[in-house]
């Protein structure tokens, strides 16, 4: 059985070069841009991985909140004369 090793780095870019470049090529892509574009969805998408949830929402739960506030109030005030004009 072996051990995984935690490595937030190297395994997407190993990713990028193995699976990214060898694809740009062959669809005549810049490979450049997609081994990065590949690289930077890695990261994001630890981000936001199942370790990372609970302490994610935690600290996201009060800025959404305030950001419902604030759509909600948008909203109503578009609804009102306020800001009518912004609804076409």
């Amino acid at each position: 059985m072996c051990q995984q090793v935690y490595d937030p780095v190297g395994s997407s870019l190993r990713r990028s070069a193995i699976f990214a470049v060898p694809v740009a090529k062959q669809a005549g892509l810049d490979s450049t841009l997609l081994a990065a574009a590949n690289s930077s969805g890695g990261v994001l998408a630890k981000m936001i991985s199942a370790q990372n949830l609970a302490e994610l929402f935690r600290r996201v739960l009060g800025w959404s909140l305030l950001l419902l506030l604030l759509m909600c109030v948008l909203v109503y005030l578009q609804s009102t004369p306020v800001l009518s004009w912004m609804v076409v």
